[in-house]
Protein backbone atom coordinates (compact mmCIF):
# COMPACT_ATOMS: atom_id res chain seq x y z
CA UNK A 1 0.00 0.00 0.00
CA UNK A 2 3.11 2.42 -0.32
CA UNK A 3 2.63 5.58 -2.84
CA UNK A 4 1.70 4.53 -6.09
CA UNK A 5 0.91 6.31 -9.01
CA UNK A 6 -2.86 5.46 -8.86
CA UNK A 7 -3.55 6.91 -5.32
CA UNK A 8 -3.82 10.23 -6.67
CA UNK A 9 -6.92 12.00 -5.82
CA UNK A 10 -9.02 13.50 -8.69
CA UNK A 11 -11.47 16.02 -8.03
CA UNK A 12 -13.86 17.52 -10.37
CA UNK A 13 -16.20 19.60 -9.85
CA UNK A 14 -19.08 20.83 -12.07
CA UNK A 15 -22.41 23.19 -11.39
CA UNK A 16 -25.26 21.92 -12.52
CA UNK A 17 -28.74 23.54 -12.20
CA UNK A 18 -29.45 20.60 -9.55
CA UNK A 19 -26.58 21.63 -7.55
CA UNK A 20 -22.56 21.45 -7.51
CA UNK A 21 -21.74 17.72 -8.41
CA UNK A 22 -18.27 17.18 -6.74
CA UNK A 23 -17.04 14.33 -9.04
CA UNK A 24 -13.66 11.92 -6.69
CA UNK A 25 -11.47 9.33 -8.19
CA UNK A 26 -8.59 7.51 -6.44
CA UNK A 27 -8.43 7.18 -2.88
CA UNK A 28 -9.43 9.26 0.36
CA UNK A 29 -7.25 8.75 3.09
CA UNK A 30 -5.26 10.66 5.56
CA UNK A 31 -2.88 12.16 2.41
CA UNK A 32 -5.74 12.86 0.33
CA UNK A 33 -8.92 14.16 2.57
CA UNK A 34 -7.22 17.85 3.44
CA UNK A 35 -7.45 18.64 -0.43
CA UNK A 36 -10.97 16.75 -0.61
CA UNK A 37 -12.06 19.31 2.23
CA UNK A 38 -10.54 22.01 0.89
CA UNK A 39 -12.59 21.44 -2.47
CA UNK A 40 -15.77 20.44 -0.76
CA UNK A 41 -15.73 23.90 1.36
CA UNK A 42 -14.73 25.59 -1.76
CA UNK A 43 -18.10 24.54 -3.50
CA UNK A 44 -20.52 25.35 -0.81
CA UNK A 45 -19.21 29.23 -0.58
CA UNK A 46 -21.60 29.42 -3.54
CA UNK A 47 -24.51 27.67 -1.16
CA UNK A 48 -25.67 25.10 -4.09
CA UNK A 49 -28.96 23.56 -3.59
CA UNK A 50 -27.43 20.41 -3.01
CA UNK A 51 -24.03 18.97 -2.95
CA UNK A 52 -23.77 16.22 -4.71
CA UNK A 53 -20.65 14.09 -3.52
CA UNK A 54 -19.95 11.38 -6.16
CA UNK A 55 -17.54 8.62 -4.89
CA UNK A 56 -18.15 5.95 -7.81
CA UNK A 57 -14.63 6.15 -8.43
CA UNK A 58 -13.36 5.93 -5.02
CA UNK A 59 -12.45 2.40 -4.31
CA UNK A 60 -11.25 2.99 -0.61
CA UNK A 61 -11.95 5.79 1.93
CA UNK A 62 -10.50 5.83 5.64
CA UNK A 63 -11.82 7.68 9.04
CA UNK A 64 -10.10 10.92 7.91
CA UNK A 65 -12.20 10.90 4.81
CA UNK A 66 -15.20 9.71 6.56
CA UNK A 67 -14.62 12.81 8.87
CA UNK A 68 -14.02 15.50 5.88
CA UNK A 69 -17.58 14.41 4.59
CA UNK A 70 -19.63 15.02 7.77
CA UNK A 71 -17.15 18.30 8.50
CA UNK A 72 -18.68 19.29 5.33
CA UNK A 73 -22.54 17.45 5.44
CA UNK A 74 -22.54 20.04 9.05
CA UNK A 75 -21.14 22.80 7.58
CA UNK A 76 -23.63 22.41 4.07
CA UNK A 77 -26.70 22.55 5.96
CA UNK A 78 -25.93 25.77 7.94
CA UNK A 79 -25.53 27.09 4.93
CA UNK A 80 -29.00 25.30 3.32
CA UNK A 81 -27.45 22.99 0.98
CA UNK A 82 -28.50 19.21 1.21
CA UNK A 83 -25.53 16.58 0.59
CA UNK A 84 -26.01 13.34 -0.98
CA UNK A 85 -23.25 10.50 -1.42
CA UNK A 86 -23.40 9.12 -4.85
CA UNK A 87 -22.36 5.43 -6.23
CA UNK A 88 -20.82 4.40 -2.97
CA UNK A 89 -18.27 1.40 -3.88
CA UNK A 90 -19.26 -1.63 -1.37
CA UNK A 91 -15.75 -1.19 0.72
CA UNK A 92 -16.53 2.80 1.03
CA UNK A 93 -20.44 1.91 1.79
CA UNK A 94 -19.69 -0.39 4.58
CA UNK A 95 -17.58 2.09 6.25
CA UNK A 96 -20.41 4.22 6.45
CA UNK A 97 -22.70 1.31 7.52
CA UNK A 98 -19.94 0.47 10.74
CA UNK A 99 -19.74 3.88 11.58
CA UNK A 100 -24.15 4.11 11.03
CA UNK A 101 -23.30 7.28 8.96
CA UNK A 102 -25.56 5.29 6.26
CA UNK A 103 -28.55 6.70 8.32
CA UNK A 104 -27.17 10.76 8.67
CA UNK A 105 -26.76 10.72 4.76
CA UNK A 106 -28.79 10.69 2.13
CA UNK A 107 -27.21 7.77 -0.47
CA UNK A 108 -28.18 7.35 -3.89
CA UNK A 109 -26.95 4.96 -6.34
CA UNK A 110 -27.21 7.46 -9.87
CA UNK A 111 -26.40 10.61 -10.16
CA UNK A 112 -30.00 10.89 -11.72
CA UNK A 113 -31.28 9.87 -8.19
CA UNK A 114 -28.91 12.40 -6.92
CA UNK A 115 -30.32 15.20 -8.71
CA UNK A 116 -33.45 14.86 -7.36
CA UNK A 117 -32.69 13.49 -3.94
Amino acid sequence: MSGSHHDKLTIETVAEPAGHVVRIGGDIDLRTSPELRGRLLQALEEHPERLIIDLTGVSYMDSSGVGTVVEAKRKAERGGTRVILNGLQPRVRSVFEITQLDKFFTITNTIEDARTA
